[in-house]
């Protein structure tokens, strides 16, 4: 039993490029500083800031504004100067706004800064999911993008549990940590990684062989569906940990424990998930059902006398849901993509997230603040489950 376990794992890891493990590697970098998003909310609503959750959730809604413009930047500059200086520029820039972020006490001044660092850090990711796509091949895509979310969700994980404990002790040390990540994963992204050649494509002739993102109709019926799902999905990082702290009194510590379980266990099943899931079925069979436990997991937090248990539960529910959605979603999209328009059509999906990075704490924390986290639940939980019926008709 011990020896075909291993042989599973051993064949879900395998074949895959040279750079993308590379690429995993700064992510994990990077990612293992993933401390300010998941706390600052909290941050912000401590009696030491005085703000509320509803002026938290703004503070959220000017993230997703910078995410969406950054995105949309990324991706034209991608497919302009390539993937490789733009997730160097991004990072370098990333890491020094978080510096700067920590030190912005005035309420307009962290509206701006965290509009600058997610407009840096958003532009980062239609590259980064360009550079997978160019360094995998078909037949082992969703794996390629499953290992950078591994990376990322390991990441998560160890920046979840650091960053309760370092809360615990000054808030502004979660943004010192962000930022020295960021310029560590520059660093070895300029080391490690050469930059591959690169030529932009010719225009006119682009233009005959490939068709711009935006007049792909089933993609952009994908894309709305995907607002739709990301605008609930985002609870989990956002207004989630005040739950936790505001109606079930959990401590820093606790909250970061249990937000770091979703990390590691995608870090334990998602490539072996992944890899015996991989070409079995089409890829929106997959990401339905997960979207579909997603909104499960939110309505189980509405069970009477929740507690530590419920909240364990919640996230081994999210989790299941996250690993069957999100890797088959990249692979959906890529899969209608050609050389010359991939940047466009990752800036898109990004854009998607970053809309749902507005509406979603900004949305959820004025129901939360005028109707409470009871009903915030039961609304997520069911726009889960439109998103999903829309993506049982992607084609």
């Amino acid at each position: 039993m011990l020896r075909k376990t291993v042989r599973t794992y051993h064949h879900a890891y395998r074949g895959l490029s040279r750079e993308t493990w590379l690429l995993s590697f700064i992510m994990l970098i990077n990612r293992s500083g993933t401390m300010v998003v998941p706390f600052m909310t909290l941050y912000l609503t401590r009696p030491e800031m005085g703000y509320t959750v509803g002026e938290a959730g703004i503070v959220f809604g000017f993230f997703g504004a910078g995410a969406f413009s950054g995105a949309w930047l990324g991706g034209k500059m991608t497919d302009r100067i390539g993937f490789y200086p733009v997730q160097l520029i991004t990072l370098t820039g990333g890491g020094i706004l978080f510096f700067l972020l920590g030190q912005m006490k005035a309420y307009p001044l962290i509206c701006l800064f965290t509009f600058l660092l997610s407009f840096v850090n958003e532009a980062f990711r239609p590259a980064n999911s360009t550079a997978i796509a160019f360094y995998s091949r078909e037949e082992n895509r969703t794996r390629s993008y499953a290992v950078n979310r591994l990376a990322i969700n390991i990441g998560w994980a160890v920046g979840s549990a650091l960053g309760g404990y370092l809360a615990g002790i000054n808030y502004e040390l979660l943004f010192w940590v962000d930022g020295f990540t960021n310029l560590g994963a520059a660093l070895l992204l300029w080391i490690l990684l050469r930059p591959a050649s690169f030529q932009p494509a010719n225009q006119k002739q682009n233009a005959i062989v490939t068709k711009p993102a935006y007049r792909d109709k089933d993609y952009m019926f994908f894309v709305a569906a995907t607002v739709l799902f990301a605008t609930c999905f985002f609870q989990l990082f956002t207004n989630l940990p005040v739950f936790f702290r505001k109606d079930l009194q959990l401590t820093e510590p606790v909250i970061g424990i249990i937000m770091a379980a979703n990390g590691i266990l995608i870090a334990l099943f998602e490539m072996v998930i992944v890899y015996k899931l991989e070409g079995k079925r089409k890829n929106q069979f997959y990401f339905s059902i997960g979207v579909v436990l997603t909104g499960i997991s939110f309505l189980v937090l509405n069970f009477p006398d929740a507690g530590v248990i419920t909240c364990l539960v919640m996230i081994l529910v999210v989790t299941i849901g996250e690993i069957l959605a999100l890797p088959f979603m990249n692979s959906y999209w890529i899969s209608r993509t050609q050389a010359g328009n991939r940047g466009q059509y990752a800036a898109i999906y990004t854009m998607a997230w970053s809309v749902a990075q507005t509406l979603g704490p900004v949305g959820g924390a004025q129901v939360a603040q005028h109707w409470g986290f009871t009903t915030l639940w039961w609304m997520v939980g069911g726009l889960c489950l439109l998103s999903a019926l829309a993506f049982r008709k992607c084609a």
